[in-house]
């Protein structure tokens, strides 16, 4: 009986040396509830995996961000909030979401995930990605953040939701809540990946999406045989021609929709690096 009982401590032990070695590796984010109100809601549902390794997630009624610091860079590092697609109806987080994270900390930016309401609630998703700007400006020292350097990067839905908020940040949406919302929540740089509904076959943009000359520059990836979607970016890049502002618009032959950053056959898979390179030049380092 002693024997059985050391090999299960043993076996303990071993579980909870090898779970924190994991932590350590993928450090635990920083979770924090957007609407102080919402935060003793229910949470979000999980639906069930189509085998392909997307998690769903939907019935978001208490939006949140998650944090992940970046390693390694200077006192105030630049950061990204990171906005996962899914048809404003459910939210791929790790595709569009976790895994956008753990590259972007690889290239040396802090990502912040946004948890936004879902599903079928737009305008509600603006709030919550105009709110949660605010509050990563409002805690970028504490996140060892440079709120000077703080863009956003959206997937389809996320796309759309990452474009209204780089287009109507001079207003927010909503009755102030706290000192968050009296700090900007304009986008230093916008990326959009295979954004969806920003055009259509004349490529004009919604009303909701209205480009001035003080819009963010951005980064977009689409494909040709994304057919229901491929004119959002089109439409998108010559607005902001029109307006002067810098865009850089890769349009791949083929690549279709949704593929986040797994591996895949197509040409379209190699945008990280194209992304990556147009970081460096869009957002420079600052010494300490």
């Amino acid at each position: 009986m002693k024997t059985n009982l050391r090999i299960l401590a043993a076996a303990a032990l071993v579980l909870v040396l090898v779970k924190n070695s994991s932590a350590s590796e993928q450090p635990t984010p920083l979770t924090m509830y957007l609407w102080p109100d919402r935060a003793s809601r229910p949470g979000e549902r999980e639906l069930p995996d189509k085998r392909n390794n997307v998690c769903r997630i939907t019935d978001v009624c208490a939006p949140s961000i998650m944090v992940y610091r970046a390693s390694g860079t200077d006192p105030a590092a630049p950061a990204v909030m990171v906005c996962p697609g899914g048809g404003y109806s459910i939210l791929a987080i790790n595709l569009e979401g976790t895994e956008i994270a753990e590259w972007l900390n690889s290239i040396g930016f802090t990502a912040v995930v946004l948890k936004y309401s879902v599903p079928k609630n737009r305008d509600g998703a603006l709030q919550d990605a105009q709110r949660a700007m605010g509050v990563i400006r409002l805690h970028s020292k504490e996140w060892n953040i440079d709120p000077d350097r703080l863009g956003v990067i959206g997937f389809s839905a996320g796309g759309h939701l990452s474009a209204r908020l780089s287009t109507t940040y001079e207003t927010r949406t909503y009755p102030p809540v706290d000192e968050a919302d009296g700090l900007s929540c304009r986008p230093d740089f916008t990326m959009l990946l295979y954004p969806a509904y920003l055009g259509d076959e004349t490529y004009t943009l919604p009303k909701e999406v209205a480009v001035t000359s003080n819009t963010p520059p951005a980064f977009i990836v689409q494909a040709q045989d994304d057919v229901a979607y491929v004119n959002s970016s089109i439409a998108y890049c010559l607005a902001l021609k029109q307006k002067k502002i810098p865009a850089e618009l890769h349009l791949f032959p083929s690549g279709r929709h949704g593929y986040g950053l797994r591996p895949s056959a197509y040409p379209v898979a190699g945008w990280p690096k194209l992304c990556e390179q147009w970081l460096r030049n869009t957002v420079p380092n600052k010494k300490p």
